[in-house]
């Protein structure tokens, strides 16, 4: 019996505007989205894959045509904005995500690869193999390649170092984490269908890590649990709103990687943590991407 088609859902938007459109696809139906960028005209598709056609409702339709209204509306440059619906071969999909996907070096540390992808590692280099499901996060994305890159860089050889994951997603930083060294490894994520790729993505990698459902905004003010290494790959207004409960949980020594800013809020976050008596260590401009590694002051 031949598998019934995927029904793909995109939006053909910027670099900018692509974690705001992910988001929308998400919220509408339901489940992550997953995007690539075109190398030829430098926009972002962002897509989510249902498997009925039922599933595109004029309801839905209307949602994800407001959303991007209120989008651009928020002053985000929304590119094209083009909004599509197809029917795609599960084969044809699976083969598609091929051309999208190569090898990332992170670092002379870490290497990140689709499973297809042949290339070997250097000696001591840690491997982390990630195939596409209905949705994949990759560290293609500027935000990712920040926090990837900070945990690659800042683990310490021979060191005990812990780490907590605001926030997982496809589990890639979790991941890394792990492979890097890192331990324990803890991971949560709001979305139930994020936690079960990113359990799946981590039994594929041998990977321990404590990954559980739970929501930044309703984590408890106060924590024992200190982390050596906090990834938040979020929004600003969540950074800012929830800072207070991820500088509970990092240790003395600790680093804090922040992530998922635009370039033109990133100056009001790093605000707000310097306010908590932490000090920028690091931060890096991508596009309209601006990320920060913050550790606390030693005056504090």
């Amino acid at each position: 019996m031949r598998a019934r088609p995927l029904l793909r859902v995109s939006v053909t938007t910027s670099m900018e505007a692509e974690e705001a459109v992910a988001e929308l696809l998400g919220r509408v139906f339901n489940r992550p989205a997953s995007a690539y960028i075109n190398e030829e005209t430098k926009l972002t598709i962002v897509s989510v894959y249902c498997d009925r056609r039922a599933d595109w409702t004029a309801a839905k339709r209307a949602a994800v045509a407001e959303g991007m209204r209120l989008i651009r509306s928020s002053g985000l440059n929304a590119g094209p904005g083009i909004i599509s619906a197809s029917g795609v071969k599960r084969e044809d999909w699976a083969e598609s995500w091929k051309r999208h996907f190569k090898a990332i070096e992170i670092s002379p540390r870490l290497l990140v690869k689709p499973g297809w992808v042949r290339r070997r590692p250097r000696k001591g280099q840690a491997v982390v193999v990630l195939d596409p499901g209905l949705s994949f996060g990759t560290g293609n994305h500027p935000t990712t390649e920040f926090c990837l890159r900070a945990l690659a860089d800042f683990r310490r050889a021979e060191a005990r170092q812990s780490f907590f994951d605001a926030g997982t997603g496809s589990g890639i930083l979790a991941i890394a984490a792990a492979k890097l060294g890192y331990a324990p490894v803890r991971a949560i994520d709001f979305d139930a269908e994020a936690v079960r790729i990113a359990r799946e993505n981590a039994r594929r990698n041998r990977a321990r890590i404590n990954l559980s459902r739970g929501d930044v905004t309703r984590l408890p003010v106060r924590s024992r649990e200190k982390y050596d290494f906090i990834c938040a790959n979020l929004i600003s207004n969540l950074l800012i709103a929830e800072r207070r409960k991820l500088i509970a949980r990092l240790a003395p020594q600790g680093e804090l990687a922040v992530a998922g800013i635009l370039k033109d809020e990133f100056a009001e976050v790093r605000r707000a943590f310097e306010k908590e008596k932490l000090r920028l260590v690091r931060s890096r401009v991508q596009g309209e991407w601006q990320s920060g590694l913050f550790a606390f002051r030693s005056d504090r």
